[in-house]
């Protein structure tokens, strides 16, 4: 930082940084200045002057003398007006720092606790029937990763799932391991066929229920917070009906809002009829366990539908931000009092010689 002494503090540089705290304390410099002025027009006519008569007598050298002499006169007498000066600068200055010149520096910290998102996708043969272009998974993982990339503060999982379900990746802020986890996704991951929709859901409530936290997700204070009330959500993304596994996926539904897990459902593919069984969407126990969850279903027959159902999730799960404003206020009163100090002081000593004299000639 610059010493108080240097004249950078005057530069309009600076003044433009500078948030004042009292305004009207400048708004008294004009005023001090008029003071000044009306002091100087009634005193003027009140002038002390002395005369002094020349004798016409005096030789042309004398008389060239005396006009040099009030030359030097003229100019030394306007250097009365340093006192005058000094004065209002010194009180000037004063006000300055009574106006208090500061710099703020703002930052804010916004703040959210998030949510739990466990993400359950169907890995089984039928998801690679291509209505979804290039296929149904292909265009689940992708979409799926681009919901990532839009959460924030947001702990997030994965479970696969076919004829058996199983947790690929734990409650995590480190969205580039979920995904990661998402690129890799296909129907070879799980050799048993079928469907196993309630075994997923059960997977995903245990990942919820379970209150052991990740040092590197999160710290012991976070954790207290998340065990009070931290919302849950399931996303459970399909193309069928439950024909595999060991629970039922209505008692896991169940489950969930017993725990106050959210469910949201997506049915993928098109309803066609079809010979194949894997080329037909059944959407009734999606829609079931949707509504036991407080949640919601939806259908997506195109990658558009997709990412639009993606996008609504997104904005029905939102965790409130708490936004705080730190404000660092630097004062820079004092440059300015001493400035104004110190031409107080040479006023005052301008006071005390030949420029405070009565006797203005």
């Amino acid at each position: 930082m610059e010493p108080w002494y240097s004249l950078h503090w005057f530069s309009p540089t600076q003044w433009n940084q500078f948030h004042i705290a009292n305004p009207l304390a400048l708004v008294l410099i004009p005023a001090v200045l008029l003071l000044f002025l009306v002091r100087h027009y009634l005193h003027r006519n009140a002038q002390q002057r002395l005369n002094i008569s020349l004798d016409p007598l005096a030789s042309s050298r004398t008389r060239s003398r005396e006009l040099r002499d009030q030359t030097t006169h003229s100019l030394l007498s306007s250097l009365r007006y340093l006192l005058p000066v000094s004065m209002f600068l010194g009180v000037s200055l004063v006000l300055v720092a009574l106006a208090r010149p500061q710099i703020v520096r703002e930052q804010r910290d916004e703040q959210s606790e998030g949510i739990d998102i466990m993400l359950a996708i169907d890995v089984s043969a039928s998801m690679s029937e291509t209505d979804l272009p290039p296929t149904r998974l292909a265009a689940a993982r992708r979409v799926a990763q681009t919901f990532v990339n839009g959460r924030q503060n947001d702990r997030i999982g994965l479970v696969i799932f076919a004829g058996e379900a199983f947790s690929l990746c734990p409650l995590t802020t480190d969205y580039g391991l979920v995904k990661q986890y998402l690129s890799d996704l296909n129907d070879q991951m799980i050799r048993t066929s079928g469907t196993a929709i309630g075994d997923a859901l059960a997977r995903c409530i245990n990942r919820m229920r379970n209150q052991t936290v990740s040092l590197a997700d999160t710290t012991q204070k976070e954790a207290e917070e998340w065990k009070k009330g931290r919302s849950k959500i399931i996303i459970l993304l399909s193309d069928g009906d439950n024909t595999a596994g060991n629970l039922d996926p209505v008692t896991a539904a169940r489950l969930a809002k017993l725990f106050n897990i959210r469910l949201y459902t997506i049915a993928v593919g098109r309803a066609v009829t079809s010979a194949s069984k894997a080329a037909t969407v059944d959407e009734g126990i999606l829609k079931t366990i949707a509504t036991i969850g407080n949640g919601s279903f939806f259908r997506a027959t195109d990658t558009r539908r997709l990412r639009a159902v993606f996008a609504q999730i997104s904005k029905l799960e939102k965790s409130p931000v708490r936004v705080q404003i730190y404000e660092d206020v630097q004062d820079y009163y004092r440059i300015y009092l001493y400035w104004g100090i110190c031409f107080l002081l040479f006023a005052l000593f301008l006071k005390n010689t030949i420029f405070g004299n009565v006797l203005e000639d």
